[in-house]
């Protein structure tokens, strides 16, 4: 196993109505370290990157990477930095790890935006830092800024933090000491979905310890996305029987929908449906199904009826 540690800098326009469709963050910088199965460093990567689209620096983002146009000006294109990090990066059982859930995307949409190649035609599964820092040292739900998480560890800050490479340094240093703790947390994956499951066949069904994770291809609306029968079902993710629901799939602000269903073995079962949409505006499924206590169950209960009265409510 080999592990890619990535961090990006951006820019982007200086007046939302100037955003480029396709490209609303060029990246300026990339930044990575790569680790082996001993989590032991093997290389590294750190080019700047001369803009093409967003010619002026965004002056916050100027303010945050000390970085100006002048100095960018001297660097490569995205097309040859790009290829460059692509071959750096060209070895079996490799993963990406980043700090957060947006590097990989906006690498992708660059990629696909400056013709390069694709990483994936599908989902890629990633380590989250930000995510195994907090299932490490917290509770689990908690997300803490990259310095926040150097301070709470007393990690040396030799480099100044947001710049590409320095926060690819110190997310590999967390990510060292995480594994080191608890390499069981290897197995938790997030998993970047800037290009849907392509058909069924291709579709995320993963289970962890607690939960069970379902990523569905795309559909053209939600109401047919929600017809299909995998999308819709309720299955105990440790006897694999399909279960009645006790409360059908309900909305909650239109994105977010959940549904209760009762194992006789295992008990409660909540699911959670996430809408999400691809650029073309089809609609794909994140679903997870977690096995939760009857006090859990009676919050989702309530829940249903506050959802219900909101719509009562909606109509009059």
């Amino acid at each position: 196993m080999n592990y890619i540690v990535l961090d990006l800098e951006w820019n982007q326009s200086i007046r939302p109505e100037e955003e480029v469709p396709g490209l609303p963050f060029e990246i300026i910088e990339i930044g990575a370290v790569r680790l082996d199965a001993d989590l032991q460093k093997t290389g590294d990567f750190s080019r700047l990157i001369k803009p093409t689209v967003y010619r002026q620096m965004n002056r916050v983002i100027e303010a945050l990477v000390h970085l100006d146009i002048k100095e960018l000006e001297r660097a490569e294109r995205f097309e040859k930095v790009g290829r460059d990090f692509l071959t750096w990066c060209e070895l079996p059982d490799s993963i990406f790890c980043v700090w957060g859930e947006l590097d990989l995307t906006e690498l992708q949409r660059n990629l696909e935006y400056f013709d390069l190649p694709e990483l994936s035609d599908g989902p890629i599964a990633y380590l989250d830092v930000q995510k195994l820092f907090s299932l490490c040292f917290e509770d689990g739900k908690a997300r803490r800024s990259l310095e926040t998480a150097v301070d709470m560890l007393g990690l040396d800050k030799t480099i100044p933090f947001h710049r590409a490479y320095s926060d690819a340094f110190y997310t590999a240093e967390l990510l060292r000491m995480i594994l080191r703790q608890k390499p069981q947390l290897r197995e938790r994956v997030s998993f970047d979905v800037y290009h849907p499951p392509a058909d069924r066949d291709r579709e995320v069904k993963i289970q962890f310890d607690s939960y069970m994770k379902y990523i569905s291809r795309a559909f053209p609306t939600k109401q047919e996305a929600f017809a299909d029968r995998e999308v819709a079902s309720s299955k105990c993710y440790l006897c694999h029987r399909n279960l009645r629901k006790k409360i059908r799939w309900f909305g909650w602000n239109g994105k977010h929908y959940y549904c209760l269903a009762y194992c006789e073995k295992h008990g409660y079962l909540k699911g959670k449906i996430r809408v999400k949409r691809t650029p073309e505006n089809e609609v794909y499924i994140v679903k997870t199904t977690k096995l939760i206590s009857a006090k859990e169950a009676a919050e989702i209960k309530a829940r249903c009826e506050r959802a219900k009265e909101l719509r009562k409510k909606h109509k009059q």
